[in-house]
């Protein structure tokens, strides 16, 4: 396992490098949001493929406002608060509230004891077992995914955020910050709608928003539902083991790394988030310890959708089938080493 006090000297945040990153960022979705402007009545074929190079740079803009909320992006906590507030606007989540959820996350991932703070619900075999029918489609339905990749994303990143009675009463300063994202977020659609039109403004943002938030899913997803990931009680639970072990190494091309902030080097990311995205690269590069974890091509991740439930016995993720075998034995190992949803 590494050293946490080996990732130390990659904690330092550069105001240059950051800057640039926010400005290469924001001009980059600027110019193509008015790019898809201006074909939106002449073309719209081409507002809508250009929405897919746009909507990479929204969920870039989106790291950029994950980094805020670690304290890693800016040298000043103050900015990088305002930033991440700012950010959240064009994101559609609250920057407060997100914060706070997904230091949630890191400090509870993979434990078994406390799921369900920022992450995607996951069932043991036992306890799907355990469920009534009923339930058990509720859960496939949410698994499944249609619903965990397409429908669900623009459900929670446009209306989810945008409702306060989902927190709980005593998080009074998470509530006001999903209020003041909706206060920036009504003005920018005014705006919007006062100068260019509603039609047009939701004709090139609606692609953009839901593209961005499909892929800003299925980021979050193969970071940590993979078969070899980490799932222990609270009692065995550690976070180191956690991070190095239930966080994957996703391993793009260049550019995709690039687009998307380095955050599929996300298992150094959760041994010390404070890491500015820019500097993980370096810290990979440098300690070949955290090169030997589990890496996922592109290719390798898409089979991932197919695991469903984790398997204490096993100790990986499976799919429905070894479920279904757990209680029939005519099943035998054979057929599980065939069986890709497994």
């Amino acid at each position: 396992m590494p050293s946490l006090d080996s990732l130390a000297p990659y904690r330092r945040p550069d105001w240059r490098r950051s800057v640039r990153q926010v400005v290469a960022t924001v001009l980059s979705l600027v110019v193509l949001w008015v790019l898809m402007l201006l074909f939106v009545e002449r073309a719209y074929w081409l507002t809508l493929m250009l929405a897919v190079p746009a909507a990479a740079f929204l969920v870039r803009l989106f790291i950029i406002q994950h980094d805020c909320g670690h304290g890693a992006f800016f040298p000043s906590s103050r900015i990088s608060n305002l930033a991440g507030r700012v950010i959240g606007i064009f994101t559609l989540t609250p920057y407060g509230y997100w914060r706070k959820i997904h230091a949630m996350h890191h400090a509870t991932s993979g434990n078994l004891e406390r799921r369900g703070f920022g992450d995607i619900d996951t069932l043991t075999v036992r306890e799907y077992l355990g469920r009534s029918r009923w339930q058990r489609l509720t859960y496939r339905l949410y698994r499944n995914p249609l619903v965990l990749f397409v429908i669900g994303p623009p459900i929670h990143f446009i209306i989810r955020h945008r409702l306060p009675t989902l927190v709980p009463r005593s998080w009074k300063r998470e509530r006001r910050s999903i209020y003041w994202t909706n206060l920036g977020l009504a003005a920018t659609v005014a705006a919007m709608a006062l100068t260019i039109g509603l039609k047009h403004f939701l004709m090139v943002q609606l692609p953009i928003t839901l593209l961005a938030s499909s892929l800003g899913v299925w980021l979050f997803y193969i970071q940590h539902q993979f078969r070899e990931t980490y799932w222990e009680h609270e009692a065995e639970w550690d976070y180191v083991a956690a991070g190095i072990r239930g966080s994957s190494y996703y391993a793009l091309p260049r550019a995709l790394q690039w687009l998307t902030g380095n955050i599929g080097l996300h298992h150094i990311h959760h041994l010390s988030s404070r890491i500015p995205n820019y500097r993980l690269q370096e810290c990979l590069d440098e300690n070949p310890v955290l090169q030997r974890v589990t890496r996922l091509t592109l290719r390798h991740s898409l089979a991932c959708v197919f695991l469903k439930l984790w398997d204490e016995e096993r100790r990986t993720l499976v799919g429905y089938r070894s479920a279904r075998r757990a209680t029939d034995p005519s099943h035998t190992d054979a057929q599980s080493m065939n069986d890709p949803q497994r």
